[in-house]
Parts: structure tokens; C-alpha cells; sequence
């Protein structure tokens, strides 16, 4: 049900580099919660998933703007207004991915009656809706534009605190023209004067509350502008915020594919890299993060332990990373390693969020102790990898071989910290299990 569990916070994974934004974080003086209208059948998108359930990465699209707003510490409540029909499939993703500080509600037909609904879900409680209290602030934002951060939060929350409303506007793209009823040009605006109204919008509540309630029929049917409302019914003009370029709504087929590949480019900014205690397993693990860490933001080296004190730990729990590096010396036996790898990854429902890539590099020492591939050895890769892909982990291996010379070596690395860099960002399961080598 949702509501349930409200009590025990979770960690969130954030899209974007953690410390920027953990070092952006704001505080406010007042009470604030959200309203996402969700109850659209998303006609524009020609698909018979509403577009707020479509999959992103294998998770839908209202689950990543739910976890916008839940990393902002004080936004305290988030309504979700949904159709009837898909009442019991939005309580199932809030249960399957702990969105602790959303509830879900019933819209009406059209976009305002959705929001009015919202609206009265925080004043109006029922048995089911009893922590719902109040705010001082509303922000009231699309369910389909997932890319929000909380600067902009901020900005339309404390603008509308203290102006009564406030906006998030954005520079036209195109010139807007009017036309006659024969369907010719009648005229046109200059662009230059006039802007895009965007999401998020924030109100003081009593204002928007009593705009909503003193509304029309028609305007709850027919119009879309929360700000015109609070203009027309409270004579309150809205604050205009310029707002960042990700504001954007997925509306078409072409969007989500736009929207997926900004989620991969997030996940990709970060990278751990877990050796064992061989000293060439420590040296090729060096020498890819100085590769890496020419195409990361963080690329952290760490030496393999499952002590509760061991970075290895830290690194999964905390869910700062997505993408692991295991480095196998000598061997393409499945280390019991990176089975517990798995497990912990598992454990924490970090896939759970979002897919994980493994990479397992197998390093064959040419002049020392060459090593060989059984067919049994590439079956059990490919059965774990297999295995991993129902969890949301993709493992990939690769093979790297070394020999004594330095500049070989140096090159042999650089092409697979390149192979690496590719597997991450592309996240694609037809190379599971398949061994590539440098």
C-alpha cells in the first residue's frame, strides 16, 4: 500500500555527480510538499503504456521523477494523482522501489480536476491518508519531466513563499502564429517578448487552494495554466523563474530514448575497481584508473574484503557506484569474489534501481604463467552472467594480455579501459557473458 513503511529512510541514488549536488543541498523555513499529476493516457506518445509508466532502464518513468524529488530533504510529502485504472499499479512501484515519502491518489478526467484532487488529498485526510498534513509551500510539477534538481526546487518554492506563485519559464524555440479560420496566417508574436511557461510551478496552498475552488466547470475542463488561475480567481501575477534546459517534457516515442540515454551518461561518471592482494592484480588495477580517470569523474581503487569497515563494503552500500571492476590474475575461474560481489549488490537493491555493470578483467601474464580457456570456464560465465541478467546485473569479461614490456602493456590497458568506458556507458545485455579481448 502507499504510505507504507514512511517511516524508514532509505538511501537514494542521485543522477548527476553526487558531491555537486549533496554540496547544493538548500534548507528552507517553511513546510513544503508536492502534487505530480499522473493521469494522463499519453495519446501524443502512440503507445498503449501510458507514457508515466513507460520503462526507462527497465523502470518507469515516474519512479526516477519520484526519486527527484525524494532527494530533496525538505520536500516532506509527494502526491501522486493517478487514474483510477492505475491506482494499484502506481502503489506497486512505490512498493517495489521504497518511495517513502509518496502517496498515491485518484485524479478526475482532465489536468486540473487531477491537481484539485492532489490539492485536497493534504487537507482532506482519510483513514488511509492520516500523515498527510498541510504545507505552507506546494510545488506542483509534471510526472513526466524527470530531470528536475533542486536548485530550481528551491528557487520556484522560496519565489512562491514570497509572492504567492511562482514559475519556471524557458526562451521560446519557435515563433508562435495565429491563425484565420480559412487557415492562413493571421498573425504572429515576437518571440523575444514572451516565454515558455515550464514545470515546476510552487503556491503558497491557500492560494491555490482557493483559486481551485472558486474555478469554473470550464476551466477545470478545458484549461491548463495553474498560474492563470491564481492571476484570474486571486489577482496574485506569479513570480517567472528562468529555468535550466533539462525542464523537458517526455511527450513523444522520441523523448524516452533521449531521456535513457541521459540516465546512462549519469551512471556512467563513476567507476570501482577491486583487485585481489596479487601485486600484478594492484598493478593493472592502477593503471586503468589512471585511464579511466581521464573519462570519469570517480574512479576509486579498492582492494577485495567483505569486513563491514572495508571500502568495498562502503562503496556498495553507499550506492555511489553502479559500474565495478573485479581484476583476476592468471585465471578465468569464477572467483568465489565475485559471487559475493553479486550477493552484496543484491542485497542492498542497488539493481534493484537501476541496472549494475560488472566487469570481470582476467589478466594473462603471456610470459609467465600463460593460462587457458576450458570450454567448462567460458559455460560458467556465461550460466552466471545469465543468472545476474534477472537481477539487473550485466557482467561482461575481458581478457588483457601482458607481457614485459611497458609500452605494450601501457597500450593493452588503454585499449581496455576504452572497451571498459564503452561497456558502461552502452549498458547492453548482447555482450553479457561473451569474453572480449585486447
Amino acid at each position: 500500500m502507499a504510505g507504507a513503511g514512511r517511516d524508514s529512510q532509505r538511501h537514494r541514488p542521485v543522477l548527476g555527480d553526487r558531491n555537486e549536488q549533496a554540496g547544493q543541498s538548500r534548507e528552507v523555513d517553511f513546510s513544503v510538499a508536492a502534487v505530480l499529476p499522473a493521469s494522463g493516457c499519453g495519446e501524443r506518445m502512440g503507445s498503449t503504456t501510458p507514457k508515466q509508466f513507460c520503462p526507462l532502464l527497465q523502470r518507469p518513468l515516474i519512479s526516477l521523477t519520484l526519486e527527484a524529488f525524494e532527494r530533496v530533504h525538505w520536500i516532506t510529502e509527494v502526491v501522486v494523482v493517478v487514474s483510477q485504472q492505475n491506482f494499484e499499479l502506481m502503489n506497486s512501484v512505490i512498493d517495489r522501489y521504497s518511495h517513502s515519502r509518496a502517496t498515491v491518489v485518484v485524479g478526475g478526467l482532465t489536468r486540473h480536476q487531477s491537481i484539485f484532487n492532489g490539492l485536497k488529498a493534504l487537507v482532506e485526510n482519510r483513514p488511509h491518508q492520516s500523515w498527510l498534513e498541510k504545507p505552507e509551500v506546494v510545488i506542483i510539477h509534471d510526472a513526466v519531466r524527470p530531470f528536475v534538481e533542486e536548485d530550481i526546487l528551491y528557487r520556484v518554492a522560496s519565489a512562491a513563499n514570497e509572492h504567492g506563485a511562482a514559475g519556471a519559464i524557458r526562451p521560446l524555440v519557435s515563433t508562435v502564429v495565429a491563425t484565420n479560420p480559412e487557415g492562413y496566417l493571421d498573425h504572429s508574436l515576437e518571440r523575444s517578448k514572451y516565454r515558455a511557461s515550464e514545470m515546476p510551478q510552487a503556491f503558497t496552498f491557500d492560494v491555490i487552494y482557493r483559486a481551485y475552488e472558486q474555478c469554473t466547470d470550464y476551466d477545470l475542463e478545458h484549461g491548463t495554466e495553474c498560474l492563470h488561475l491564481v492571476l484570474q480567481y486571486c489577482g496574485i501575477s506569479a513570480k517567472l523563474i528562468d529555468g535550466p534546459p533539462d525542464l523537458w517534457k517526455v511527450t513523444y516515442k522520441r523523448d524516452l530514448y533521449a531521456a535513457e540515454s541521459i540516465i546512462k551518461e549519469s551512471l556512467s561518471k563513476s567507476v570501482c575497481i577491486i583487485t585481489g592482494i596479487q601485486e600484478e592484480e594492484i598493478q593493472l588495477g592502477i593503471l586503468l584508473q589512471e585511464d579511466l580517470q581521464l573519462v570519469m569523474k570517480q574512479v576509486d581503487l579498492l582492494t577485495w574484503s567483505l569486513s563491514k569497515e572495508s571500502g568495498c563494503v562502503q562503496a556498495i552500500t553507499s550506492k555511489q557506484h553502479y559500474n565495478f571492476i573485479y581484476i583476476n590474475a592468471n585465471s578465468f575461474k569464477i572467483h568465489q569474489e565475485i559471487v559475493q560481489l553479486m550477493e552484496a549488490v543484491e542485497n542492498v537493491k542497488l539493481s534493484a534501481l537501476y541496472p549494475v555493470v560488472v566487469t570481470v578483467v582476467h589478466l594473462n601474464n603471456m610470459e609467465a604463467s600463460s593460462f587457458s580457456v576450458q570450454m567448462d570456464d567460458f559455460t560458467n560465465i556465461k550460466q552466471l552472467a545469465k543468472e545476474a541478467n534477472r537481477k539487473n546485473i550485466l557482467i561482461y569479461s575481458l581478457l588483457i594480455n601482458s607481457t614485459k614490456s611497458t609500452d605494450k602493456i601501457h597500450e593493452s590497458v588503454k585499449q581496455g579501459a576504452s572497451i571498459i568506458e564503452s561497456l558502461i556507458k552502452q549498458r547492453s545485455p548482447a555482450l553479457i557473458g561473451q569474453l572480449l579481448v585486447v
